[in-house]
């Protein structure tokens, strides 16, 4: 039972079939094969069946996915750990929403930096739906965005709170409508930046709750192009209220009255609980709540993008 066949179940587990594993871990398909093989004989369980909708586990084979999840996460973290052993800067894993990465989290590690002005920080950008596991494969310290699924392993920390607008081209027939209908608003053309329809996230969930239809949404490299094409009269977006703030003062940008907005909400930090957590993990998730933290976030200014820190691991994420 290695680590490599373990890795090997649990991404034909994750994708759900042979095929997709061995095109995700760039190895043959007879090479993933025969990891399971190896498992099963090992094991004594067949671990899984296929099927015409892809692969269904037998109950061993969820115990197996399970424990293999911890097993190989435990082993990242331990990597990490040695290597940090030997190595005088703590190292610091840190994902986000694309709308965190894009407002929030810059920002909040710049400031993070100052304090800790040796720490060694990677990025990533993924779906809140990730976060959970992300943290239990250890493959992220902290996560910012939305709180990801309950799990006893892993603590959430509120530290900012947010309100939601939509908002419009000052020009907009809309501008000035007293609660504008819900039918009105699916027939209006949304433009969002990268997680604009992530259903983990407040927006993402506004949307959804409005029924607008995905073929009525254009989503634009980042929020600053989606609110650039909204001022050119192109459409309709929902924003963070401290990010338009000064668009609205100018007049290029104007809010919109309608059913379940201005939409309020919390971001999170979240980290795995205890002994799994690293120091510098757990001085990030203490500073978050601090009002240097917060000013931070919320002023305006060209600041800091993710690409001032490490880039992403490359890394697949299941939903």
């Amino acid at each position: 039972m290695t680590l490599s066949r373990l890795r090997m179940f649990l991404t034909v587990v994750r994708l759900g079939s042979v095929k997709a594993a061995a095109q995700s871990l760039n190895v043959t398909e007879p090479a993933v094969s025969g990891a399971v093989a190896a498992l099963r004989r090992e094991l004594g369980d067949q671990l899984f069946v296929r099927g015409a909708g892809g692969i269904t586990l037998t109950s061993g084979g969820r115990r197996l996915a399970a424990s293999a999840a911890e097993i190989l996460g435990l082993a990242e973290e331990t990597r990490q750990r040695v290597g940090e052993a030997g190595e005088e800067t703590p190292y610091l894993r840190v994902a986000s929403t694309a709308t965190a990465a894009e407002h929030v989290t810059p920002r909040l590690l710049e400031a993070f930096c100052r304090r800790q002005p040796y720490v060694d920080i990677a990025t990533m950008t993924v779906p809140g739906s990730a976060f959970a596991t992300l943290l239990q494969d250890r493959r992220a310290d902290v996560v910012i965005g939305p709180a990801p699924a309950p799990h006893a392993s892993i603590e959430t920390i509120a530290f900012l709170r947010f309100q939601l607008v939509v908002v419009a081209s000052s020009r907009h027939p809309l501008r000035g409508h007293a609660r504008i209908p819900s039918d009105m608003l699916t027939r209006e053309s949304w433009l969002v930046g990268p997680s604009g329809l992530d259903p983990s996230t407040r927006a993402g969930a506004f949307l959804t709750h409005l029924c607008v239809d995905a073929a009525r949404v254009s989503v634009f490299p980042s929020g600053a192009d989606a609110r650039k094409a909204v001022a050119d009269g192109e459409g309709l977006t929902i924003e963070y209220l401290h990010v338009v703030r000064d668009e609205l003062r100018r007049g290029t940008l104007a809010t919109l009255d309608t059913p379940g907005a201005p939409v309020k909400g919390l971001l999170y930090a979240s980290a795995l609980r205890g002994a799994h957590r690293s120091e510098t993990a757990a001085g990030l998730c203490r500073f978050v709540t601090t009002p240097t933290a917060t000013q931070a976030v919320r002023t305006r200014s060209k600041g800091v993008s993710m690409s001032s820190f490490k880039p992403a691991v490359p890394m697949t994420i299941w939903n």
